[in-house]
């Protein structure tokens, strides 16, 4: 299945929540993403890491392969009044300096890595003592619920998508990439958390994922558009979704 989001940029800059104020709040109780820290943030997408940090005075290069994600990253920014160095680069090489970050992160993109090579890069760019930082903020499939029929719905119109299904959120393979590369005192936390959508604000995050437009032609994407609107009409008709989240995230230590 070939995947490009910036097929789906406007869908992506506009309906896909970003991580909420209470990741940066923990991030900052461990001393990370502070004012006057250098981050470094990969696969930065639409900047929702990169504009968060930034928000809290540390200065951010985030780096994408995605030139479309990065221009709605520009005009994301200067609504919210931030500034965030972006370049079109890859997490397993990016050109930046040895040495040049206190901070390296990646939200919702190390999936798409080589995991030990995109390790290795972290490891080169970090300063000794720095942190690195994998998060991913996931809706959670449970029986019943919204984000299982969704689920079903995007497998019936893109049968490839299906390994990326009924996920759990939860990440233990990265563990391995970041200690057998160089890092250590490594911890993990994970929560949950409720996201609210109005019916058409779920169809654009939908519209903006893996399976629908960022792979499927668009009049694919308008078929299962108009399916999706059909379902959340007749099973999920409330006027506000509130879709199960889970944020996970492991912290190492160069």
């Amino acid at each position: 299945m070939t995947v490009d989001f910036g097929r789906t940029a406007s869908d992506y800059a506009q309906f896909r929540a970003g991580f909420p104020e209470s990741f940066f709040d923990r991030m900052g109780m461990l001393g990370i993403g502070r004012a006057g820290q250098q981050v470094i943030d990969l696969g930065t997408g639409t900047g929702t890491l990169a504009r968060g940090f930034a928000r809290r005075g540390a200065t951010v290069t985030g780096i994408d392969p995605a030139a479309p994600l990065l221009e709605q990253a520009k005009q994301m920014d200067a609504h919210a009044g931030v500034q965030v160095a972006y370049q079109i680069g890859w997490a397993e090489k990016t050109g930046l300096p040895d040495q040049s970050a206190d901070v390296v992160t990646a939200g919702q993109s190390w999936h798409w890595f080589d995991g030990n090579a995109a390790a290795r890069e972290v490891h080169r760019l970090l300063k000794p003592g720095g942190y690195a930082v994998i998060a991913h903020f996931d809706w959670i499939p449970l029986k019943g619920n919204l984000v299982e029929a969704t689920e079903n719905l995007i497998m019936n119109h893109n049968p490839d998508w299906k390994k990326y299904s009924g996920t759990s959120g939860l990440y233990p393979i990265w563990l391995r990439h970041l200690g057998e590369n160089g890092f250590d005192g490594l911890e993990t936390f994970s929560y949950d958390v409720f996201v609210p959508y109005t019916p058409e604000g779920w169809r654009g995050r939908i519209r903006a994922s893996t399976g629908v437009g960022a792979s499927l032609a668009p009049e694919q994407v308008d078929a299962f558009d108009r399916d999706l609107a059909a379902l959340l009409n007749k099973h999920f008709p409330q006027p506000m979704l509130h879709v199960h989240h889970r944020i996970w995230a492991v912290v190492a230590v160069r």
